[in-house]
């Protein structure tokens, strides 16, 4: 899917419209991702009408990929058997030409976490979902608009910087989005499955700053939606897959707040 002369302000539609192609066209998304994430993100996936896949055997990778619409790779557990999935699994990726986002988890708290994301960055990700931390690490300064801006046009990729807003900038474009809830950062997991919902997007909008920012609307109103019957972080969990499974374009378009 591709629409003309893209802007900010038709986000909202272009966001309802892939939410109903997602649905349509059941991508699949194969996600390279960290323990803790795994059930979350498939279910996430799963709410929005995609087929996830996990597994990380080196045995079972490339298969995986290449029968694969996207591909996510998330750094959150960092050992060897992920490391060296993530190898064949980009080395394909690239072969194949399956999009993939690198959701660079933690690159804050050591070194040789940051160094293997630096590589990535340099192996044509579409997209770099990650928040603040993460980015002042990978970029050597703080997260802004600019440095968000320079860093994509430096890079040539689209950066989905998290955060109360999210931007979401391929270096000529930005998008601002103010939508969300609060709880969406005391539940374990969303922002990796808002890394995976990009790669969904991106398995059927080949303009990856759309894709990005569509998929970062879609949950941040489901987020939305979920907090207003949750009591707590556990209950939201349940709520906004919940929430996402029941999204509609017109709700998409009446909350959605972007710039």
């Amino acid at each position: 899917m591709r629409y003309p002369d893209p802007s900010p302000g038709d986000l909202p539609q272009h966001a309802a419209a892939l939410l109903e192609s997602l649905r349509a066209r059941a991508p699949r998304v194969h996600c390279l991702t960290n323990a803790v994430a795994q059930n979350f993100t498939a279910n996430v996936l799963l709410a929005a009408g995609c087929v996830p896949s996990m597994t990380i055997s080196r045995e079972e990778i490339a298969q995986f990929v290449a029968g694969a619409d996207a591909l996510l790779v998330n750094l959150g557990t960092f050992d060897r058997e992920r490391r060296e999935a993530t190898e064949i699994a980009v080395e394909n990726a690239t072969r194949d030409k399956v999009p993939w986002v690198l959701d660079p988890v933690l690159i804050d708290r050591t070194a040789p976490r940051a160094a293997f994301a630096r590589s990535l960055v340099g192996r044509a990700p579409k997209v770099v979902r990650l928040n603040h931390a993460e980015f002042t690490t990978l970029a050597g300064c703080k997260a802004s608009r600019d440095t968000v801006v320079d860093f994509a046009l430096g890079h040539d990729l689209v950066v989905a910087l998290s955060g109360a807003t999210d931007i979401v900038s391929d270096g000529k474009r930005t998008a601002t989005i103010t939508n969300g809830h609060p709880l969406m950062a005391k539940v374990t997991a969303v922002g990796c499955a808002g890394s995976a919902l990009i790669a969904a997007c991106l398995a059927i909008e080949i303009d990856a700053l759309r894709a990005a920012a569509a998929a970062l609307l879609l949950l941040d109103v489901a987020g939305e939606c979920a907090a207003q019957g949750a009591k707590g972080p556990a209950s939201f969990a349940v709520a906004i897959i919940d929430a996402l499974y029941a999204l509609d374009g017109a709700t998409v378009v009446q909350r959605a707040r972007v710039s």
